[in-house]
């Protein structure tokens, strides 16, 4: 297949946009600069062009397709159901298949796609000087000294979106297979993810938990690998396609009902693994099966009997719609009533909630200027919320966030919506203990 067939393979999708300009209001990009070109519609239209060979890929070209967040917000706003994610994508396919690129950047690209994010062993090596830099105090001198200013733009940004990583030994509580607590309704498979593995290991615990909590049998296998995200966003396909064929051997194996998910980017490009993979004839029907059973596990709990038991938790939370959940997935009333169900948690609205934090992906990083002016947009909507935590369902999502609260010095918490609800059953579970223990 020649690079240009990949846009022109995807040439119906162009004629379903009638360029109304109804998503224009909802693009970040062409929210912030007002420039037709950093809008979906003008982006259709350059891309449109390309597929036709009126014109080349220029740097002008990549600029525009490289500005996107891919947030997908226009397909949410579009009335012609425009699958305007799956143009980008193919489009910044063709960009790495066909326009030079620098020795540096291809090593680069090999390094962190195809060698670094599919590996958790290399991942745990690659983090293990940001946990020394962090237990030892030394990130605290630093930044107390105001050294970062001597690093270069790029890692003075990566520095200062840091979280605290948590304890590496939270990940001997993932095993194989944990059980669930009571009688077993069904078998899940859960994806643990590479990034997630490391930098939100107590989401992932949390997730378990709630899940045994409302009883499911939990299966974590060890064969899993990076779900091909940010692959499929940086335009390595190749690579994704290879990583998606090695999760579905896996999930198939574990044999479970359906497989979860807590991240809201990783659960976007699972369910489309049947796209993904759709040119692939020996996994064509088992991508799309594969896809039927991946739920977030804010859709997969509204659909089962979720246990009532809770313990109080006394906070006002601001829920955030996480991009790929809100306008990937759909996904939007199902937080909020999981999180309602809360003993003593006030839900307030965030306004334009399901805007785009900066975050997307590695956007943050790449495009940091554009990000910080959304992150700044986003943080002015959370100081009118007066939250004591904001939710959302997305890792990008909570790092982008925790560095406005961080970069402004408001206490608030950022959390996923799962560690609340696993916060309100440990609080039940402890405050009965204790009182069974006092009788």
């Amino acid at each position: 297949m020649t690079t240009q067939n990949r846009l022109v393979r995807e040439y119906d999708k162009f004629l379903d946009c009638v360029h109304c300009g109804l998503c224009l209001p909802a693009c970040p990009t062409y929210s912030e600069l007002g420039v037709e070109m950093d809008s979906p519609r003008g982006r259709i239209h350059l891309m449109r062009a390309y597929a036709d060979g009126r014109i080349d890929l220029t740097d002008n070209f990549e600029m525009h397709i490289d500005q996107c967040l891919n947030c997908r917000a226009c397909e949410s706003a579009c009335p012609s159901g425009v699958h305007y994610g799956s143009l980008v994508e193919a489009a910044r396919a063709e960009i790495v298949e066909k326009r030079p690129r620098s020795a540096s950047d291809r090593v680069l690209r090999w390094l962190v796609f195809e060698k670094l994010l599919p590996s958790r062993f290399k991942l745990s090596v690659l983090f293990l000087p940001m946990r020394i830099y962090q237990s030892t105090g030394l990130q605290w001198l630093v930044r107390r000294l105001g050294l970062t200013k001597l690093l270069p733009s790029r890692l003075r940004d990566m520095e200062s979106m840091m979280p605290a990583l948590p304890d590496p030994s939270l990940k001997g509580q993932l095993k194989h297979f944990m059980p669930a607590r009571g009688a077993a309704s069904c078998r899940v498979g859960m994806v643990t993810g590479c990034v997630m593995n490391e930098m939100f290991t107590h989401v992932n615990v949390a997730t378990a938990r709630v899940l045994n909590e409302n009883g499911c049998d939990v299966v974590i296998p060890r064969q899993q690998t990076c779900c091909g995200a940010l692959q499929v966003h940086g335009g390595e396909r190749g690579i994704a396609e290879a990583l998606a064929r090695k999760n579905i051997d896996t999930f198939e194996e574990a044999e479970v009902d359906a497989v979860i998910i807590n991240a809201a980017g990783c659960g976007a490009q699972l369910k489309e693994y049947g796209e993904l993979l759709a040119g692939d004839p020996a996994y064509r029907d088992r991508a799309l099966d594969f896809s039927a059973r991946v739920k977030d596990v804010h859709e997969f709990l509204a659909g089962i009997p979720v246990k009532e038991e809770m313990g109080t938790i006394e906070a006002r939370v601001a829920y955030h719609d996480a991009c790929h959940l809100a306008h990937g997935q759909r996904i939007r009333e199902q937080p909020r009533d999981l999180l309602s169900r809360i003993p003593g948690l006030e839900l307030v609205e965030l306004e334009e909630s399901d805007s785009c934090c900066g975050s997307a992906g590695v956007y943050n990083i790449t495009h940091p200027d554009m990000a910080d002016r959304l992150l700044d947009r986003k943080m002015g909507h959370v100081s009118q919320a007066r939250p004591d935590v904001v939710a959302t369902g997305n890792p990008g999502c909570i790092l982008q966030i925790q560095h406005g609260v961080r970069r402004e010095g408001r206490d608030i918490e950022v959390l996923h919506p799962v560690e609340l609800l696993d916060r309100a059953y440990r609080i039940k579970r402890e405050g009965t203990e204790t009182g069974a223990k006092d009788g």
